[in-house]
């Protein structure tokens, strides 16, 4: 038996007194193996890692691209965190999973195609005069190709795959990035990679419109290059498939590399698990209900089962598939309509099955309570000030980033200069650029780091309304700096653990004392009308008399309106107010109400 060589990490260029170093031989040595391989060089000349790896190995090691390695293991625990299915499986065993279909998602620029490619795709292989019953739409469908299925999700676009990521859900397991060979790569097809690569799902590229006079494949298998996505024939690893919809030409070949993708990769479920999955959309039907499309990730689910999918639940009445036909069961990859859940879920809700619908309410009301209070907070995915005690516990493990400047000539030194940060980091922790762009902070960029547990940096550039209200609702910190060396500075000391988190009032609502209340054994009551925003129990309050504070950062005793305590009272409405140490009202008394929160720059 050949003894086992120890394998030795190489940088991608290193000295020959470092490899000599490596391997704790002597330079000489070193110098004598690579001029017998016809190379000349000094101690201290630099060597590329091929040439490195043939005199290591000569000298009875194993040599390993230090890069090649690092790269794998970022990508291993990015695929680990991202995939929600991963988590899922793991936890059954090995002898119970079995293969299940892909699920693929079409990721694309508005105009290239993805409807049609999709369309072209359900017509060539779902048999014609099936469809009746429920719908011949619900969101999802299965096609055969060579006696395996393969399953689309019928909802095209990078804001529903990344909506469905920032809910929890993993819905596909493949991306097919679509681009027109007339059009090439445009600013919303870089979008759509960014938001596949955050996924960690593999990537297949269709080349659309090849049909049109104007089309120009090569050029855009050039583009792709330049993202990242080498083609197979030019010698890199992504299948790019042109294709024709109108002439139903290379249809096979984007279902054949689908097969071969899914194929090297372990997609896999266990059919008898507890059924769970994901919830692609749901409508009202006048004559049937509440009808939910769910996408069945694991285990098999039956007519008869009680499920939970977000607020919703119910007994499933009835179950069909993408051609209206009634089915009584459905396995992993399987999409399906069903009816009987007593309202709509939301797209992106998990959902599972239960004993019965005792716990179902139960789980629900559990659930809806969780969310009332959580009303009115606002939402943290994640902030920059986090890291602070993230490092000290020693949970913060990445830091994703998504990148937007002015102009296209801040953007590669700002991107350097950030790598070079994060490879200086002494606290273990990864800096991932998961985006880098020119242009506004857009709702798109949000999305992203929202579902990627991310934060975006904007350099002298603004951000769109749209997006500043998806940052509020989803809890997105998006931090603008006009000076560079700040944004690296900021950086660099989160990543140290150092960069402490600053906090900053904010005034919720104000409310006029119209007349004072006194009560026996309670004390004084402030008769009020709330003249701006809202006021909550749960704030802090200050007293202000024409102009000056008569107390400051007083706990709320009690807020009613009418007979009832309430957590809250909008503008326009009038409430009784009792505060922590202070009796003094007066009529024409200004209360504010005022909330602490973190400072987003």
């Amino acid at each position: 038996m050949a003894e086992e060589k120890q394998v030795v990490l190489v940088p991608d260029y290193l000295t020959v007194r470092q490899v000599a170093e490596l391997i704790g031989a002597s330079p000489i040595e070193v110098m004598k193996r690579l001029i017998a391989n016809g190379i000349m060089a000094s101690i201290n000349q630099q060597i590329d890692y091929e040439t490195a790896a043939i005199v290591i190995g000569e000298m009875g090691f194993e040599a390993q691209s230090e890069s090649a390695v690092r790269a794998r293991e970022e990508k291993e625990k990015r695929a680990e965190s991202a995939q929600t299915w991963r988590k899922v499986y793991s936890q059954e065993k090995r002898e119970n999973l079995q293969r299940r279909p892909p699920v693929v998602a079409i990721l694309g620029h508005v105009d290239h195609g993805k409807t049609t490619l999709l369309d072209t795709i359900r017509r060539a292989n779902v048999a014609e005069g099936e469809a009746g019953g429920i719908t011949q739409h619900i969101g999802a469908y299965r096609v055969t190709h060579n006696g395996e299925q393969i399953t689309f999700l019928d909802t095209p676009g990078h804001e529903a795959f990344t909506a469905m990521r920032a809910r929890g859900a993993q819905g596909a397991d493949i991306a097919i990035l679509v681009v027109a060979a007339d059009d090439g790569v445009m600013p919303t097809t870089r979008e759509a990679l960014n938001h596949a690569r955050a996924a960690d799902v593999p990537i297949i590229v269709a080349i659309t419109k090849i049909d049109k006079r104007n089309a120009n494949v090569e050029r855009v298998k050039q583009e792709l290059s330049e993202l990242g996505l080498t083609p197979e024939e030019w010698g890199g690893t992504t299948f790019v498939i042109p294709v024709s919809a109108i002439n139903k030409q290379g249809i096979d070949d984007l279902l054949e590399a689908i097969l071969l993708t899914a194929g090297e990769h372990e997609i896999v479920a266990n059919p008898k698990a507890a059924p769970t999955g994901v919830v692609l959309e749901a409508r009202i039907d006048r004559s049937r209900g509440y009808i939910a499309t769910l996408l069945v990730q694991n285990g098999t689910l039956n007519v008869g089962d009680e499920v939970v999918a977000g607020t919703a639940y119910g007994r499933i009445k009835a179950m069909f598939d993408e051609t209206g036909k009634t089915i009584r069961s459905a396995g992993p990859s399987v999409p399906v309509a069903v009816l009987g859940l007593h309202d709509l879920p939301s797209p992106g809700d998990s959902f599972e099955t239960v004993k019965n619908e005792k716990v179902a309410r139960q789980l629900v009301e559990e659930r809806m309570s969780a969310r009332e209070s959580a009303k009115g907070q606002t939402a943290r995915t994640f902030t920059l000030d986090d890291l602070f005690s993230q490092v000290k516990s020693g949970d913060a493990k990445e830091l994703t980033l998504i990148i937007k400047v002015d102009v296209q000539g801040s953007l590669q030194p700002i991107v350097s200069s950030l790598e070079q940060i994060g490879e200086r980091s002494a606290a273990g922790i990864r800096l991932r650029i998961l985006s880098a762009e020119v242009g506004n902070v857009g709702e798109s960029d949000v999305m992203l780091a929202s579902a990627s547990k991310g934060i975006v940096i904007a350099f002298n550039n603004e951000v769109d309304t749209a997006a500043r209200r998806a940052a509020e609702t989803m809890g997105v910190e998006i931090r603008q700096y006009d000076v560079i060396y700040k944004l690296f500075e900021d950086i660099e000391l989160a990543l140290a653990g150092m960069l402490e988190p600053k906090y900053v009032e904010r005034t919720i609502g104000v409310a006029e004392v119209r007349q004072v209340f006194r009560i026996s054994k309670v004390g004084a009551i402030a008769g009020c009308m709330v003249t701006q925003g809202e006021i909550r129990r749960n704030a802090k309050a200050r007293v202000k008399r024409g102009g000056q504070i008569m107390v400051e950062s007083s706990s709320v005793l009690s807020l009613k309106r009418l007979q009832d305590d309430v957590r809250e009272v909008r503008a326009g409405f009038e409430c009784g107010i009792s505060l922590a140490n202070f009796q003094d009202y007066q009529p024409g008394d200004l209360i504010e109400f005022f909330i602490t929160e973190r400072a987003t720059s």
